[in-house]
């Protein structure tokens, strides 16, 4: 079991978004694990990646990478949130 969501967890899912081709910016990873872990898309269009709590890393990721194409991420190579916009950067 993590109480803490550390950079080897963070670095794991950083590989899915890369694969998929996601943003990172378009992701919100909270530091406080849960269980069930859980993947949704925020009301600002962004994911939201609650990193499992009791399962092994290993195990819940395919879930994660899973649940993200369901959700629509793999859009291209900066697949950003839905809009159009890359916040904060002042690109369309």
């Amino acid at each position: 079991m993590i109480s803490l969501v550390t950079m080897r967890e963070i670095e794991a899912i950083f590989e899915i978004l890369d694969r998929l081709g996601v943003s990172r910016e378009a992701v919100v990873i909270p530091l406080r694990p849960a269980s069930p872990g859980s993947v949704s898309r925020r009301p600002d269009g962004r994911f939201e990646i609650v990193v499992e709590a009791e399962r092994a890393l290993d195990d819940w990721l395919p879930e994660v990478e899973a649940r993200l194409v369901e959700m629509g991420a793999g859009g291209g190579p900066t697949a950003g949130p839905p809009g159009g916009a890359d916040r904060g950067s002042g690109r369309p």
